[in-house]
This record gives C-alpha cells, structure tokens and sequence, in this order.
C-alpha cells in the first residue's frame, strides 16, 4: 500500500482465524500489554505513525506485523490503513490502551471458530477507567462498540478523530468488558482535553457550525449536568464528579476553540 512500509517478525500460526489491527504513535506504555492481550489472534498487524519512543522496538519484539506511515491522515483513515492489510477472515480493531480480559478472548474464538454466526459484526462493552478508577456510571459504562468484525464487511469513517465502524451487515452483542485504560492520571486527562477538543473544534468548523464565548459556557455546563446527574456520576463518588468536570471543560475548550479559529477567519465579532 502506498505510504506504508513494513517490518515482520513472522508470528507464528495459531488456531485463530483472527486479524487484530492496533494504530499507535508513542504508546510504549501501552503497547506491550494491549498485544500480550491479542496473543490468541492469527496475526497482529501495528501500523505506527512516526513514534519516537520504544513503541515499534515493542510491537516486534512481541511478534507483531509492524507498518509506518510518514503521515497522520486522522484515526478513520489510519485504521483503514490498517483494515486494508488484515488476511484473516475475521478482523478485531483495538486501540493500544485497550486490552482484551481472558473471558472476552473466549467469547470471541467463539464467534471467529464457529461454522455458522448470526452476525457479521459484533459489538461489545467496554470499562474505561478515569485517574485509576474504572467507571461503572457517567456515560462511560457499558459504552458499546463494535470492533469484531468478518472482513470485508465493514470499514471506518473518516472522521479525523471520533471515528467510528461502519458495518454493512447485522450486528451482534457480546457480553464480556474490553478494558480501556482511558487516562491514567490528571496530566494525561489534560493533555487529551486539549488535543480532542482542538480535532473536535476543526471538525464543527468544517460541518459549519458556529462557537461563541456564550455556547461554550452552556454547553460546558449542559456537560456537567449529563454526566454528573442525568448518566448518574454521582454513583461513581469523587471520581464521577472530576470526570464531570473534565467533560465539561473538554466541551466549553471545544466550542471556545470553534470561535477563536471562526475569529481567525475573520467570521466571528
């Protein structure tokens, strides 16, 4: 594929007739967990995006496929990369801070081993965790997504950031969590506000939407209100209460960033 270059360590067969495809850019924290967590998959496929870190060093080592790309085309077309160099029949897409439990690998040999199955695509439950805590309530639990899916079947949106899989055929449910360690620590909640509310403010930009001093301040504290009483925070103590108040920041930068670029453009007082 044009724009990716690749590195194998030729993993080994295994019984599965599973692909599972992870996109990274300095996620040597992460990775060695999330690909230990894949090790029952046909073959793993990493398409990096110029990590300085130890993340490919890491993803070989574990017997990785591993691919680079020179640029960064946004999380639905990086994935695509991905999905396009996936050879099994089935194919799971997992980010890197995100690890498949023991019970949940069971449950997708399952589907991936079955002669027959009543979908083509299947969606599952996934428990974020927030600061060290993993989040029962506050609209992060049981925050289903669809990631197992038979290949040629579905694809990813374009979306720069928020992408999303866009099954053809019908989809299925799975019970057991897939474990997302979301932000381990205040600095890392910051740091991922910051970046997903700039992508997000770009976004709204682009569909024509407008921002102002005023919306960011509602919307922040609509946030507020959603996740800390309406998505039941509160049963998640202190921690459904920071969380609250990171999304609401999250969402009063988002629709502060859409006025100031509107601003730029000349398009806002």
């Amino acid at each position: 594929m044009r724009g990716l270059s690749s590195e194998s360590a030729g993993p080994p067969e295994t019984r599965s007739e599973l692909s599972a495809i992870v996109i990274t850019r300095n996620e040597e924290a992460n990775i060695a967990a999330c690909l230990a967590s894949l090790a029952f998959a046909g073959e793993v496929i990493v398409v990096d995006n110029a990590s300085t870190d130890r993340t490919v060093e890491i993803a070989r080592a574990a017997g990785a496929q591993v691919h680079h790309t020179p640029d960064w085309p946004g999380f639905g077309p990086q994935k695509n990369r991905a999905l396009a160099l996936a050879t099994r029949p089935w194919v799971l897409s997992i980010d890197a801070d995100e690890r498949v439990t023991p019970t949940l690998r069971d449950e997708i040999l399952a589907v991936v081993q079955a002669r027959t199955t009543a979908a083509d695509a299947w969606d599952l439950p996934r428990r974020s965790s927030y600061c060290g805590q993993y989040m029962a309530h506050s609209g992060w639990y049981p925050d289903r997504v669809t990631r197992l899916f038979r290949r040629g079947t579905a694809r990813f949106s374009d979306d720069l950031v928020h992408e999303r899989l866009l099954p053809t055929g019908s989809i299925g449910h799975l019970r057991h969590d897939l474990l997302h360690e979301s932000i381990p620590s205040l600095e890392s909640a910051l740091q991922k506000m910051d970046r997903y509310s700039t992508a997000g403010a770009e976004r709204m930009l682009a569909e024509g939407r407008r921002g102002s001093p005023g919306k960011a301040v509602a919307h922040g504290l609509w946030a507020f209100l959603r996740t800390f009483v309406l998505q039941r925070g509160f049963l998640d103590g202190r921690m459904g209460f920071a969380l609250a108040v990171s999304n609401a920041e999250g969402t009063y930068y988002r629709y502060l960033k859409l006025w100031l670029l509107q601003r730029r453009a000349g398009n806002a007082p």
